[in-house]
């Protein structure tokens, strides 16, 4: 089958967050599409196991080396670029992927690619002391106006405010403890954000993956927290744009682009960025 290698949330080459995408020849089984995302160990594998079906939507899975999981931000936007490059030769507009939450619809235009994501769900709050123990850092780091909270649209985060760039710098997550919040209090993400610019946060995502990585660029997450930033007027209006850095603490720069907007008790909620095909092959 082929295979290519993808750069998402990306302003060049070798930025941003890598992808592997697979487009199988044959029914493959969901132990080797494991077993292949194991062996690229990316934070993500995708698979585009369809054609178009009766919604015009491709069937894509998505798996890291540990886990398969139902949504993805970076996977869905660096699948539907492969989509429109390889499958669709440049002439689509708009990708849909059928994901496990369902379709996901992908915009594509010179200005790069921009995902749609579902409604979220806001859950959980907890105290601060909990994450300043996990992340390291000072409970006087992380904000008192906004809450530590659960929010999904698809793949669920801790969202965590702080204070200023200089605590974002100095969180590392602490294993055992974190081991011992998953396994006791909830399995997600940990995101922390931080305002650089009037319209520039600063974004680190923890992963709740065995190897406790840090991502270079989530959009799935960021997703949840453009929904937090609506839900809490953080922008001081109900209509958001703005640029959201990540992953140059790790030498993976990223460069997300944020639209949302909250009407009527609905949120819409658009995370984009650019992707480059970096390398395609073929798996034995």
């Amino acid at each position: 089958m082929k295979f290519y290698i993808v750069d998402c949330f990306a302003e060049q080459k070798y930025q941003g967050n890598q992808l592997g995408v697979f487009i199988p020849d044959y029914e493959i089984s969901t132990t080797e599409m494991q077993q292949i995302a194991k062996e690229m160990n990316f934070s993500e594998t995708t698979f585009i196991l369809s054609g178009k079906e009766e919604n015009g939507g491709y069937r894509v899975r998505i798996f890291t080396p540990a886990i398969e999981v139902p949504f993805a931000g970076h996977p869905t936007l660096g699948t539907a670029y492969v989509i429109h490059k390889v499958i669709e030769n440049d002439k689509s507009d708009e990708i849909v992927l059928n994901l496990e939450v369902g379709p996901i619809h992908v915009s594509v235009n010179q200005d790069g690619i921009t995902m749609t994501q579902n409604q979220p769900e806001f859950g959980q709050i907890i105290e601060k002391k909990i994450v300043a123990e996990l992340l390291q850092i000072d409970e006087n780091d992380i904000r008192d106006d906004y809450p530590v909270q659960w929010v999904s649209t698809g793949l669920p985060c801790f969202v965590i405010p702080l204070k200023g760039e200089d605590a974002i710098k100095k969180c590392a997550i602490h294993h055992d403890k974190f081991r011992h919040f998953i396994e006791t209090v909830y399995q997600c993400n940990m995101l922390v954000f931080a305002q650089s610019g009037d319209r520039q946060l600063n974004v680190r995502v923890f992963m709740d993956d065995p190897g406790f990585l840090e991502d270079p660029a989530t959009g799935s997450a960021n997703g949840n927290l453009a929904g937090y930033l609506l839900k809490y007027d953080y922008f001081k209006s109900t209509a958001v744009c703005y640029t959201v850095s990540q992953g140059s603490e790790i030498g993976r720069p990223s460069t997300l682009r944020i639209g949302g907007e909250l009407s009527d008790g609905t949120y819409h909620i658009m995370v984009g960025g650019n992707a480059f095909i970096v390398a395609q092959g073929t798996w034995n």
